[in-house]
């Protein structure tokens, strides 16, 4: 049984959800079969993270460089996409869930943003969990697009080059409107950061679980986050003292040790 604090939960947890290909392919059926069942495994991990109380959680759902990817599971990604963010509109607004977006959104297809543009807009004012969509996202593409934001505003003359700062720049990413992440879960075994929220990662926890996502549930989420409970986050900083360590307790001379030290305290030294 996993026992997790109340009072020490993290505030923004990002999940790298890998393993729904594989998961497929373990059960001889096609990739598509492991991104339907992750879909339900995402219902799981949002209505575990709201009744737990945390109050941001970023999912890795489709990355930049996803869109590489055979054009029948891209197709098949956004329709789950569509038909997750439909069945699950009435359950995030009645819960306060605030749904967010991040990302290059421009490159999803019409079917996609005509439900999730809605939904975004409806649920702005909720307050109990945001839960974010990393959509087309990339962590390296989303630094890049913040350096020229800032770029610009230097060759505008309303910033001087010196007034370029971390936290100016990590102003201009959306997907730390919600706070740095303190703790990122990879499922699937894998043990790589796969160009997420990197910006935002520089002190974050790491979880990796073996466990592929179409199987991730309740109790993983809640091991990942008794595992960060466990740790002290110092930030760079000299951690609690470590306790010293005790003195070796003697070792009890036996009747053979014995005589051999009183061998050696009548043996003579001598020079060379």
């Amino acid at each position: 049984m996993v026992l997790v604090e109340a009072r020490n939960l993290p505030s923004h947890v990002g999940i790298i959800m890998d393993g729904n290909g594989r998961w497929a392919q373990l059960r001889g059926e096609a990739r598509v079969a492991g991104h339907k069942e992750g879909a339900q495994a995402v219902r799981r991990i949002v209505r575990a993270a709201r009744r737990l109380g945390l109050k941001a959680l970023t999912l890795y759902a489709f990355s930049e460089q996803n869109w590489a990817r055979p054009e029948e599971e891209v197709d098949t990604l956004m329709v789950l996409l569509r038909e997750f963010l439909l069945s699950e509109r009435d359950e995030i607004l009645d819960n306060g869930i605030r749904l967010n977006a991040i990302g290059n959104l421009g490159r999803l297809p019409s079917l996609v943003r005509a439900v999730l543009d809605p939904l975004r807009a409806d649920s702005e004012d909720s307050d109990r969990m945001t839960l974010t969509l990393a959509l087309s996202y990339g962590g390296r593409e989303e630094i890049a697009a913040a350096a020229r934001e800032l770029a610009e505003e230097v060759r505008a003359g309303h910033i001087d080059p010196d007034e370029v700062t971390t936290e100016r720049l990590r102003s201009r990413m959306p997907s730390l409107a919600v706070g740095d992440p303190d703790l990122v879960i990879r499922t699937g075994g894998e043990r790589r950061i796969s160009n997420f929220l990197l910006y935002g990662l520089a002190y974050a926890e790491l979880h990796f679980a073996d466990v592929l996502w179409p199987d991730f549930g309740a109790a993983d989420l809640y091991e990942a986050i008794a595992s960060y409970q466990a740790r002290e986050r110092r930030f760079g900083r000299v951690g609690k003292p470590a306790a010293p360590l005790a003195p070796p307790a003697p070792l009890s001379a036996s009747p053979i040790s014995a005589a051999l030290a009183g061998a050696s305290a009548s043996i003579t030294r001598i020079a060379i």
